[in-house]
Protein backbone atom coordinates (compact mmCIF):
# COMPACT_ATOMS: atom_id res chain seq x y z
CA UNK A 1 0.00 0.00 0.00
CA UNK A 2 1.42 3.51 -0.94
CA UNK A 3 1.99 5.79 1.70
CA UNK A 4 0.30 9.14 1.61
CA UNK A 5 2.72 12.16 1.47
CA UNK A 6 2.46 14.41 5.15
CA UNK A 7 1.62 18.07 5.19
CA UNK A 8 3.08 20.15 7.70
CA UNK A 9 0.39 21.62 9.37
CA UNK A 10 2.39 23.37 12.09
CA UNK A 11 1.88 26.74 12.76
CA UNK A 12 4.95 27.53 11.42
CA UNK A 13 4.70 26.10 8.51
CA UNK A 14 1.21 28.28 8.19
CA UNK A 15 2.99 31.58 9.24
CA UNK A 16 5.70 30.80 6.97
CA UNK A 17 3.95 29.60 3.58
CA UNK A 18 1.31 32.86 4.20
CA UNK A 19 4.15 35.30 3.89
CA UNK A 20 5.46 33.36 1.12
CA UNK A 21 1.55 33.62 0.03
CA UNK A 22 1.82 37.88 0.86
CA UNK A 23 5.46 38.44 -0.81
CA UNK A 24 4.50 36.63 -4.04
CA UNK A 25 1.16 38.84 -3.83
CA UNK A 26 3.56 41.91 -3.73
CA UNK A 27 5.64 41.03 -6.10
CA UNK A 28 3.20 39.05 -8.50
CA UNK A 29 3.48 40.10 -12.60
CA UNK A 30 5.99 40.52 -14.91
CA UNK A 31 6.90 43.73 -14.68
CA UNK A 32 7.43 44.74 -10.80
CA UNK A 33 10.95 42.81 -10.70
CA UNK A 34 11.86 45.56 -13.87
CA UNK A 35 10.64 48.32 -12.58
CA UNK A 36 12.55 47.63 -9.14
CA UNK A 37 15.52 46.44 -11.06
CA UNK A 38 15.66 49.54 -12.86
CA UNK A 39 14.94 52.02 -10.19
CA UNK A 40 17.85 50.22 -7.62
CA UNK A 41 20.53 50.58 -10.37
CA UNK A 42 19.05 53.99 -11.73
CA UNK A 43 18.15 55.93 -8.38
CA UNK A 44 15.23 58.66 -8.64
CA UNK A 45 13.40 58.46 -11.97
CA UNK A 46 11.09 60.29 -14.19
CA UNK A 47 8.34 58.14 -15.30
CA UNK A 48 9.08 58.60 -19.10
CA UNK A 49 12.55 57.85 -18.30
CA UNK A 50 11.23 54.51 -16.76
CA UNK A 51 9.65 54.20 -19.70
CA UNK A 52 12.30 54.23 -21.76
CA UNK A 53 14.62 51.76 -20.13
CA UNK A 54 12.07 49.32 -19.79
CA UNK A 55 11.60 47.30 -22.88
CA UNK A 56 8.43 46.52 -24.05
CA UNK A 57 6.16 47.88 -20.78
CA UNK A 58 2.99 49.76 -21.98
CA UNK A 59 2.68 53.39 -20.15
CA UNK A 60 -0.93 52.34 -18.63
CA UNK A 61 0.87 48.95 -17.54
CA UNK A 62 3.35 50.94 -15.76
CA UNK A 63 1.67 53.69 -14.39
CA UNK A 64 -0.77 50.79 -12.52
CA UNK A 65 2.45 48.47 -11.29
CA UNK A 66 4.11 52.06 -10.27
CA UNK A 67 0.68 52.62 -8.10
CA UNK A 68 0.71 48.88 -6.49
CA UNK A 69 4.10 49.42 -5.60
CA UNK A 70 3.51 52.64 -3.88
CA UNK A 71 0.35 51.45 -1.92
CA UNK A 72 2.88 48.73 -0.70
CA UNK A 73 5.75 50.88 0.39
CA UNK A 74 8.45 49.61 -2.17
CA UNK A 75 8.83 52.90 -3.87
CA UNK A 76 7.57 56.25 -3.37
CA UNK A 77 6.22 59.06 -5.47
CA UNK A 78 7.24 62.75 -5.70
CA UNK A 79 5.62 65.38 -7.14
CA UNK A 80 7.41 68.33 -8.49
CA UNK A 81 6.66 71.71 -8.84
CA UNK A 82 7.28 72.28 -12.39
CA UNK A 83 5.76 73.37 -15.54
CA UNK A 84 4.40 70.82 -16.40
CA UNK A 85 4.53 68.73 -13.34
CA UNK A 86 7.38 66.39 -13.33
CA UNK A 87 6.77 62.86 -11.33
CA UNK A 88 9.84 60.94 -9.68
CA UNK A 89 9.84 57.58 -8.60
CA UNK A 90 12.49 55.80 -6.07
CA UNK A 91 12.83 52.69 -4.07
CA UNK A 92 12.06 53.15 -0.04
CA UNK A 93 14.35 52.02 2.68
CA UNK A 94 11.71 49.18 2.93
CA UNK A 95 11.93 48.93 -0.85
CA UNK A 96 15.86 48.40 -0.94
CA UNK A 97 15.73 45.47 1.39
CA UNK A 98 14.54 43.05 -1.36
CA UNK A 99 17.69 44.34 -3.83
CA UNK A 100 19.49 41.43 -2.20
CA UNK A 101 16.75 38.69 -3.69
CA UNK A 102 16.40 40.41 -6.86
CA UNK A 103 20.56 40.51 -7.36
CA UNK A 104 20.27 36.57 -6.62
CA UNK A 105 17.46 35.84 -9.11
CA UNK A 106 19.73 38.19 -10.89
CA UNK A 107 22.73 35.52 -10.72
CA UNK A 108 20.59 32.61 -11.14
CA UNK A 109 19.58 33.63 -14.41
CA UNK A 110 22.90 34.37 -15.90
CA UNK A 111 24.12 30.99 -14.41
CA UNK A 112 20.95 29.79 -16.31
CA UNK A 113 21.51 30.77 -19.48
CA UNK A 114 25.05 29.92 -18.94
CA UNK A 115 24.09 26.06 -18.63
CA UNK A 116 21.95 26.36 -21.48
CA UNK A 117 24.89 27.46 -23.97
CA UNK A 118 26.93 24.49 -22.78
CA UNK A 119 24.55 22.03 -23.84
Amino acid sequence: MKKEPQLNTTLVCKHRMNAIKDAMEILSGKWKFHILGTLLQGGRMRFMDLLREIDGIAAKMLSKELQDMEINHLITRTVLDTKPVTVEYEVTEYGRTIEPIIDEIANWGIEYRKSLYQN
